[in-house]
């Protein structure tokens, strides 16, 4: 479904994505609280935190996978979409990753591809994509063989393909560099840059600091569902409310 211009953009937006006060709470607990952030095309925002801050929760309200929010509105290019299916939203041009290897381990990475060709509209609509999906990562070697198999650093470069093959806008990361090397890890930074260069807007959560302070002028922290701190990566990581997140008040 692809709601036209006229009716569907807010005259306010400015931004690819506007997160406007959101909430989910599952009974008495406050998974998210009250959550605003703005993502600007071409722009990479980072999001960090303890663990329990509400990062993945936080990417599940705004892909829709598997709920979203409670309370509050989520805009992407100017569309409502807080209250759309998930395969709407992703129509519309926003895609995701998940902390674990969303994958199938007995099929081959093409056949990865294919289910997920199917997923964004099946009967070959992104056939022609795969390939350059494939190429654009840098995974075509491992086509043909089981992803169970392939390295981490190309089971994440395949989930990754697996969105970029419906050209999204937006695209979402949740822990891309868990688990890698060094080495990996400077590999995986190359290509989200050059998938920036290229005109991709990322939304990535992680761990890895060091992955946000290279890729990204702009970082949020997130803590006890809230936002914490909103900067650049250099003043947020130096404001001692983030190493009190991190670490717990000093005890004298």
């Amino acid at each position: 479904m692809r709601i036209s211009e006229s009716s569907a953009r807010s005259t306010s937006a400015g931004h690819l994505l506007e997160v406007r006060q959101v909430s989910r709470r599952f009974g008495g607990f406050v998974a998210v609280d009250n959550v605003t952030l703005n993502v600007d095309e071409g722009e990479i925002l980072g999001i960090a935190g303890p663990n329990g801050a509400g990062k993945s929760t936080l990417f599940n309200l705004i892909s829709g996978v598997p709920f979203g929010p409670t309370d509050g509105e989520i805009l992407f290019d100017g569309v409502r979409i807080d209250k759309l299916a998930a395969h709407k939203i992703a129509r519309l041009g926003m895609r995701r990753t998940f902390q674990a290897e969303q994958l199938f381990p007995s099929l081959s990475v093409s056949d990865n591809m294919a289910v997920a060709n199917h997923y964004l509209g099946g009967r070959g609509r992104y056939k022609g994509d795969v390939e350059t999906a494939l190429e654009t990562v840098g995974i075509t070697r491992y086509r043909d063989d089981k992803a169970a198999d392939i390295p981490l650093l190309a089971k994440k470069k395949l989930m990754i393909a697996s969105a970029l093959v419906s050209k999204p806008r937006l695209l979402m990361l949740d822990e891309p560099a868990g688990g890698l090397n060094d080495e990996d890890q400077a590999e995986l930074i190359l290509l989200l840059r050059e998938l920036q260069k290229g005109g991709l807007t990322l939304l990535i959560i992680e761990h890895v600091l060091s992955l946000i302070r290279d890729l990204a002028k702009r970082m949020i922290i997130m803590s006890s569902s809230e936002v914490l701190v909103e900067g650049t990566p250099d003043a947020v990581l130096a404001d001692p409310r983030v190493m009190e997140a991190y670490l717990g008040k000093a005890t004298a």
